[in-house]
C-alpha cells in the first residue's frame, strides 16, 4: 500500500509537472532570408548543387508549408504585410519608397507580444515603416540592424544563451541571399565572397523557362524592357552560361545564411530551449534567377512569388508537408498568437495554422491564395517608364494574373501541365471558361478583402488600356537621378 501511495503521489507530480510545461507560454523565434525562393533548400531539390543542412534539420521536424505564398515579392511590401498580419493594399505601402505607418491602426509583432508579457528582441535587415528609435511604435526593446549576417548570428545566440525569466520572442532577419542582386552587377558583396565559379561542367544548369513565354501580356514585356534599362537589373544580355554562373553563386549565398541559421539553432538547443520554442522560418520574397529572363523579384512568377515557409511547433520532432495554401503576410502573425494562446485582432485578416503545423484535421481551408505587386522599379523605354500594378490568385491547377496596363492585361497557367510558366492561354478560346471562373475568383477576393485594385482592373471587363506611362517629374528624376550614379545601388 505504502509503494501505492509513493506511486500515486509521484504520477500526480508528473502529471503537474506536464501540465505546468503546457500551460508555459512558448517562447518564439522568427528567422528571415531575404530574395530566398521556396525550393532553394537540399530538401526539396537535391544536394547536387546546393547543400542547406540547418533549414534542412529544421523541415525534418517541422512543417513545410509547399504552396506558401508572399503577400507581395518586394522586401518593404511584404515585411510590413509579415509584422502587421495586413494585406499590402491595406498597409499603402505597395513598393519599397520610404514611409511610417500609424503604430495604433497598423500594430506590429512586437508590440503584441511585449504587452503580453514577452522580451523581444530584434537583430537583422530592417526595412519596417516605424521609427528604429521609438520603441513604443514597433514593441522591441532590444533592436539592433545594419549588421552582416554574421554578425546577426552572433547577436541572436548571446541573447538565447541569457538566463530568461520571461518567455521571448526573438526574430533574425539576415539579408541573404540577397547579395545576388549585387553578384549580377559584378559588385562586393557585403557579406563576403564566394569564391570563383567552377568550369562550366559543374555549373548548375540554366533555368529551363529562361524564354519569355508565349503570349504573354505586352505588360511584362513592356516590363522586362524596363527592367533591363535599369542599371539594378543589368541582365538583359545575359546568355545561357551567365545565368548558370549566376544561379551557381546564388546557392552559395543560401549555403552561408544557412550556415548562421545553423548557429542560432545550435545556440537554441545548448540553452535547453527547444522544446518550448516555436519556431518559424520564411522569407520575405523570392528570386528569379533567370525565370523569363529576370532576376531579383516582383513578378509573379513562382521562382519570385512562392516562398519558403517552415513552422516548428514546440516538441515538434516529425516532419510533414502541407500542400495548403497560406500566405506569409497574413498568417504568420495569427499563427504565432494562436501557439501563444494570445487572442487574434478582429482586423487580421489571415488564420492560425497551428492545426496544420501539428498534422490536425481542419473543417475548411481557402483553395486558392492571392498575391500583389507594383512593378516600378523601371527606366524609360522610348521615353516612357513602364510601371505598373497587378494582382495574381493561385488556386490547384491555374494562376491568373492581371495588370493595370496593356494592350492583353491577362495572363492565364496551368500550372500542373506548365509548371514553368510558358504558356499564357488567357487569349486561348478553348480556355474561356477557366479565364472567366478566375476573373470571379479574383473578384470576389477583392470585395471580401476590400482591395479597390481589384474591382477597378476587372471593371470593364478587361479591356485593353494605354500601357505606356509619360514620364511624369517624379518618375524622370529619380531615372536622371539614378542614372547619374557611378554604380547602380541596391535599394530593395
Amino acid at each position: 500500500m505504502k509503494l501505492l501511495s509513493l506511486l500515486s503521489k509521484a504520477c500526480l507530480a508528473f502529471l503537474a509537472l506536464l501540465s505546468a510545461s503546457a500551460a508555459a507560454p512558448p517562447n518564439i523565434v522568427f528567422i528571415m532570408t531575404d530574395q530566398h525562393s521556396a525550393d532553394a533548400l537540399s530538401c526539396r531539390m537535391g544536394d547536387r548543387y546546393l547543400k542547406t543542412p540547418a533549414l534542412d534539420s529544421l523541415a525534418a521536424r517541422g512543417t513545410f508549408f509547399s504552396r506558401a505564398y508572399t503577400p507581395n515579392p518586394l522586401c518593404m511590401p511584404a515585411r510590413n504585410s509579415i509584422f502587421t498580419g495586413r494585406y499590402p493594399h491595406e498597409t499603402g505601402i505597395t513598393d519599397n519608397t520610404k514611409t511610417t505607418l500609424d503604430a495604433s491602426a497598423f500594430v506590429t509583432m512586437g508590440t503584441h507580444f511585449r504587452q503580453a508579457g514577452y522580451q523581444t528582441a530584434y537583430f537583422g535587415k530592417w526595412h519596417l515603416a516605424y521609427d528604429e528609435a521609438a520603441t513604443k511604435t514597433h514593441g522591441f526593446e532590444t533592436l539592433e540592424t545594419g549588421h552582416i549576417d554574421a554578425e546577426n548570428a552572433a547577436l541572436a545566440t548571446k541573447f538565447l544563451a541569457r538566463k530568461h525569466d520571461q518567455p521571448f520572442l526573438l526574430v533574425v532577419s539576415f539579408l541573404n541571399p540577397h547579395n545576388v542582386c549585387e553578384l549580377a552587377r559584378d559588385q562586393p558583396l557585403n557579406n563576403g565572397p564566394i569564391g570563383a565559379p567552377p568550369s562550366a561542367e559543374k555549373l548548375p544548369p540554366a533555368p529551363a523557362n529562361l524564354a519569355p513565354p508565349r503570349n504573354e501580356p505586352d505588360t511584362m514585356a513592356q516590363i522586362r524592357a524596363g527592367y533591363h534599362a535599369n542599371p539594378q537589373f543589368p541582365v538583359g544580355n545575359f546568355n545561357p552560361q551567365m545565368w548558370q554562373a549566376l544561379r551557381w553563386g546564388y546557392y552559395r549565398l543560401i549555403e552561408k545564411v544557412d550556415a548562421e541559421i545553423g548557429k542560432v539553432l545550435a545556440a537554441l538547443k545548448a540553452a535547453g530551449l527547444e522544446e518550448n520554442t516555436l519556431i518559424v522560418f520564411t522569407a520575405d520574397h523570392g528570386e528569379c534567377a533567370g525565370a523569363h529572363g529576370f532576376n531579383q523579384k516582383t513578378v509573379f512568377n513562382e521562382e519570385s512569388a512562392r516562398v519558403p515557409f517552415i513552422v516548428s511547433a514546440p516538441g515538434q520532432r516529425a516532419g510533414r508537408v502541407s500542400e495548403k495554401f497560406t500566405n506569409t503576410g497574413i498568417d504568420i502573425l495569427p499563427t504565432m498568437l494562436d501557439f501563444a494562446s494570445l487572442p487574434r485582432p478582429a482586423k487580421l485578416p489571415g488564420v492560425s495554422l497551428r492545426p496544420l503545423t501539428l498534422g490536425q484535421p481542419v473543417a475548411s481551408w481557402r483553395d486558392d491564395v492571392v498575391v500583389q505587386n507594383n512593378m516600378s522599379q523601371t527606366f524609360p523605354v522610348a521615353g516612357n517608364v513602364p510601371t505598373t500594378e497587378g494582382r495574381m490568385i493561385r488556386a490547384d491547377q491555374y494562376k491568373y494574373c492581371v495588370y493595370v496596363h496593356g494592350q492583353y492585361r491577362e495572363s492565364l497557367v496551368d500550372l500542373e501541365k506548365d509548371p514553368g510558366e510558358m504558356n499564357n492561354l488567357a487569349r486561348d478560346p478553348a480556355h474561356r471558361e477557366t479565364l472567366l471562373a478566375m476573373r470571379e475568383r479574383l473578384r470576389k477576393w477583392g470585395v471580401e478583402t476590400r482591395d479597390p485594385l481589384v474591382a477597378a482592373m476587372l471593371a470593364d471587363d478587361v479591356k485593353p488600356r494605354e500601357f505606356a506611362i509619360v514620364k511624369t517629374p517624379k518618375n524622370a528624376a529619380r531615372a536622371e537621378g539614378l542614372g547619374k550614379q557611378k554604380k547602380a545601388k541596391d535599394h530593395e
